[in-house]
């Protein structure tokens, strides 16, 4: 696909716990053919170094990624098998990229985890980083914004910045996992609010079970 008829996905990885929410998404918008601009912000590559032992470099990008993705929720490496050559990656300080502005092409911008940082950046219209500029120039274009929240509980004030980013027009979707859908392993529950993120976006997937209308429908095979 030339960079003309590309229209990517922009994916924000902010520094809340919760990096194998993000590696899901990722997956599953690859899996769908979806093209991917990723931003890793600085604070994230410290949760990620803790929760996975990769360290993301900007210079082994690509390398660190893949490593990223092939690694399940349980941290065992080699769980998935993933291409990544449909990603482009941005690194968090550089203001200049593409999806710093509102004339360069993409589809909307997904932010799994997003920390409360993050969520308050956001509302308030900051641009300390091109996570933050990214998701402003998203909601400024009027495309879709999905925040998902991984914190608990949840102050007054960080409340008061989800109710903006719901009146600007973003899906606030706090990284909840249901149980209706048979979960099993932990994969399972990750795999779930991935796949009601990419609900959101409207982004086809086979990441969880549905329910349809029968009790106890997601515990049988």
């Amino acid at each position: 696909m030339s960079q003309q008829q590309r229209k990517p996905w922009i994916v924000g990885v902010s520094g809340a716990s919760g990096t194998p929410f993000a590696a899901s998404v990722l997956r599953g918008l690859l899996a769908a053919g979806e093209s991917v601009d990723l931003v890793v912000s600085r604070a994230s590559r410290l949760t990620l170094l803790d929760e996975t032992g990769i360290a993301f470099r900007d210079a082994h990008w690509r390398e660190d990624l893949a490593g990223w993705l092939a690694r399940g929720a349980d941290g065992k490496p080699h769980t998935f098998d993933v291409d990544v050559s449909g990603v482009r990656h941005w690194a968090a300080g550089d203001l200049a990229a593409g999806p710093s502005s509102g004339s360069y092409p993409a589809k909307g911008m997904l932010i799994v985890p997003a920390s409360t940082a993050c969520v308050a950046g956001v509302a308030l219209g900051l641009s300390k980083d091109l996570l933050q500029r990214a998701a402003s120039v998203t909601l400024k274009e009027r495309r879709k914004l999905v925040v998902a929240v991984r914190e608990t509980p949840l102050s007054g004030q960080t409340l008061k910045h989800m109710v903006a980013l719901d009146e600007a027009g973003a899906v606030v979707l706090p990284a909840s996992p249901a149980f209706y859908a048979g979960a099993t392993h932990i994969q399972d529950l990750v795999d779930f609010v991935a796949g009601r993120v990419l609900d959101a976006a409207g982004v086809p997937h086979q990441l969880y079970r549905r329910w349809e209308g029968e009790l106890g429908g997601g515990s049988r095979d």
